[in-house]
């Protein structure tokens, strides 16, 4: 196994719980890793003002890679300024598909935070992902589901790039990188990294392609996976 050097770990559904209400495991395992020196990483499909908060509030110091990799972001870099690197006007050109098929009737309602991405179009999760990438094959955009929304993203962008991105701007060895995560839009990202972790409440296209799949669920799952092959105490 690689020597873990930093963390990267996915929000929604992996150190929240079903109610997206953060983990106090996870929350006091991640503060740990800082402490012990191991930066983490934020990686989410959310909005980078969000992501910021949630990395505030945990005390993370790794960078953030917001909107399912279509923005990085780190203190101190680029005139404190995220980097954009999806190109909103794909999500754009695909949702102007959907509403002239729709009109009224749309089935897809826009997440509240819309008017804040930069890279990206969400919709409510109120059905499943596959009638939605049917739809929107022929668009140079990729239809996520975080479990939680359902996101038109830059074909050319994923929170695998983004992780890519930030590690190259940080000088941060990318097979070093342990990577936590759920969901669908999370496989890109674990692929990306030397170690893969998948929570036990995880997709099963993402369990599959794990090197770990965690016993617990949730932020339950995210403690056991650094306890475990950071402190080895599991």
């Amino acid at each position: 196994m690689v020597k873990i050097e930093a963390i990267a770990v996915d929000v929604d559904g992996t150190i929240t719980d079903g109610k997206r209400r953060i983990c106090h495991s996870a929350l006091d395992a991640l503060r740990k890793a800082e402490d012990a020196g191991i930066p983490v990483i934020i990686s989410t499909g959310n909005i980078s003002h969000f992501s910021y908060a949630v990395a505030t509030l945990v005390g993370t110091t790794g960078g953030l890679v917001c909107e399912n990799g279509g923005v990085i972001y780190q203190d101190g870099y680029n005139n404190n300024e995220v980097i954009i690197l999806g190109d909103i006007s794909k999500a754009q050109k695909a949702y102007d598909f959907l509403l002239e098929k729709f009109g009224e009737d749309i089935p897809f309602k826009i997440v509240e935070d819309s008017d804040a991405r930069v890279s990206e179009i969400a919709f409510y999760k109120n059905m499943d992902s596959k009638p939605l990438k049917e739809l929107l094959k022929d668009f140079d955009v990729e239809v996520y589901d975080s479990g939680f929304a359902l996101h038109l993203t830059d074909l050319d962008v994923d929170k695998g790039t983004g992780l890519v991105e930030l590690a190259k701007l940080l000088d941060y060895n990318i097979e070093s990188i342990m990577c936590i995560g759920d969901s669908e839009n999370d496989i890109d990202f674990l692929l990306a990294g030397g170690f893969k972790v998948a929570v036990a409440n995880a997709c099963d296209e993402l369990k599959e392609i794990a090197d770990y799949v965690c016993q617990k669920e949730y932020g339950d799952g995210v403690a056991e996976a650094i306890d475990k092959f950071l402190f080895n105490q599991c």
